[in-house]
């Protein structure tokens, strides 16, 4: 079967200002300070985050950790879900699935992409590639909308 693969979906975010609220959040990701991570790219639904090559990211034979592809794919895929979700809200990852194609040692890029938003529950994926273009793992990701609760940590209130 040589069907053509079907177009992206277009989304339209519930928040106009979407991308300053997800560049806002993902700032205060210390998680993501820590690894050095930056977020490059916030369209509606879809997100990058850039991981530059750092010897301390890496397990024993220096390739990057398997945890840290799940990190940055985590973040990629939440923040395509939360770039749709209304201003009000906050979301959980609820469960993923990570597969690990190839090892890396090179900078990396993590790209999220929403497949299904529903009321509560977005499905997203997310792809990790190395810097030569190398398809280092794959995420598949479930995502709970909290309504009416805000982005930022609960003491804060």
């Amino acid at each position: 079967m040589n069907a053509p693969l079907p177009a992206l979906p277009k989304f339209q975010p519930k928040d106009p200002a979407f991308a300053a609220r997800v560049r806002a959040s993902f700032a205060r990701q210390q998680a993501m300070v820590l690894i050095g991570a930056r977020l490059t790219v916030v369209e509606p639904g879809c997100t990058e985050i850039a991981l530059p090559y750092r010897p301390d990211l890496t397990q024993q034979k220096a390739y990057v950790h398997g945890g840290i592809l799940g990190m940055i794919a985590d973040s990629a895929c939440g923040y395509a879900a939360y770039s749709l979700m209304p201003a009000t809200s906050s979301l959980v990852t609820v469960e993923y699935k990570i597969n690990i194609l190839a090892p890396a040692k090179s900078d990396l890029v993590a790209r999220g992409r929403v497949i299904r938003p529903g009321r509560t529950l977005t499905i997203a994926r997310g792809d990790v590639y190395a810097a030569d273009g190398t398809h280092v793992a794959s995420m598949l990701q479930t995502l709970m909308m909290l309504a009416d609760t805000p982005d930022t940590p609960e003491d804060a209130a």
